[in-house]
């Protein structure tokens, strides 16, 4: 499938997409109570796990890939338009204070470039150009991996993120909510969340936005973990960087050891902060120094760094 200006040619196009389904049995949904209207949408979204699970292992198959590209030192890059860019905006600007990452190590771009976070950037989401000039822009490299979001799987700006990608050797998925989108298939690794057609008559930021921001979640969230920025399930890279954080900090450090609240504040003391130190310090028994090395040698894992430790 591809997109054209032709407005007749367009609409016949958007009918043809699942997402965009018009459902006559809630034609009257303005009529209901507000109670039964948030139930319906309840139930709406209550779907929305299942077909995600439905596709789980192209997800883990995706996983695995992006995390091996980045532990050979590339990065993440999301790359959409509308309600799909923003939401990747959000998951790459959360990525740095609950992993500790590089700003430029996970990265969201949207069509039409900050503004459209707030406000429609119009014809941003039509322009191919515009999405190769925001990936040369990053300077784009092998070990890279591009993320094109589309709910529709038609957005030319997705769509041409991911081609001009594939070009320049980076590793490719396509994050789409319509079986057989043209976004998947000129992705390396199609995810297709087949939601269904929305409460409101084509509103993808309902259900396709939810199941994307849950997309989203794995591929970074389970790619950090893999990467060695947590320990079990604690997030022992987080950055301190206000006092909830700090607490946080403390009470991560407590949990993975059993110290005491002295202990604690020693280690964080001595390992500037930082919790994956502290913890080792205090597990293995050494200074910050040695804990610092440890993990250095170990890419960042701290189960590796415990293990080099007992050695």
């Amino acid at each position: 499938m591809t997109s054209t200006s032709n407005p007749r040619d367009l609409r016949a196009e958007l009918e043809s997409l699942t997402t965009e389904a018009f459902r006559p049995e809630l034609a009257d949904i303005d009529r209901l109570p507000t109670l039964d209207i948030a139930r319906l949408m309840n139930g709406e979204d209550a779907t929305v796990p299942t077909a995600v699970a439905r596709q789980l292992p192209s997800i883990a198959a995706a996983i695995d890939a992006v995390a091996e590209r980045m532990a050979r030192g590339g990065r993440l890059i999301y790359a959409g338009a509308g309600t799909a860019g923003r939401l990747g905006v959000l998951d790459a600007s959360e990525c740095p204070p609950t992993f500790n990452t590089d700003p430029e190590q996970v990265v969201g771009l949207i069509a039409g470039g900050p503004d459209a976070m707030v406000t429609s950037v119009e014809g941003a989401e039509d322009s191919a150009e515009l999405a190769r000039s925001d990936l040369d822009a990053l300077r784009l490299l092998a070990a890279d991996t591009v993320v094109g979001v589309s709910a529709s799987g038609r957005t030319p700006y997705a769509i041409a993120a991911v081609q001009h990608a594939r070009r320049h050797g980076a590793l490719t998925i396509g994050l789409a909510c319509n079986a057989d989108s043209a976004l998947a298939a000129a992705a390396e690794h199609g995810i297709e969340i087949v939601v269904g057609p929305e409460l409101l008559t084509g509103s993808t930021r309902l259900k396709a936005g939810t199941a994307q921001k849950l997309v989203l979640n794995m591929l970074s969230t389970i790619t950090m973990i893999r990467l060695g920025k947590t320990y079990g399930n604690l997030m022992v890279d987080v950055r301190a960087s206000n006092e909830k954080l700090r607490a946080r900090s403390r009470r991560i450090v407590a949990l993975a050891t059993g110290a005491s609240d002295d202990e604690i504040e020693r280690a964080l003391a001595a390992t500037d902060g930082e919790v994956k130190n502290a913890i080792l310090t205090i597990l293995a028994d050494v200074d910050g120094p040695t804990a610092a090395r440890l993990l250095e040698d170990s890419d960042g894992h701290l189960r590796a760094a415990l293990a080099a430790a007992a050695r």
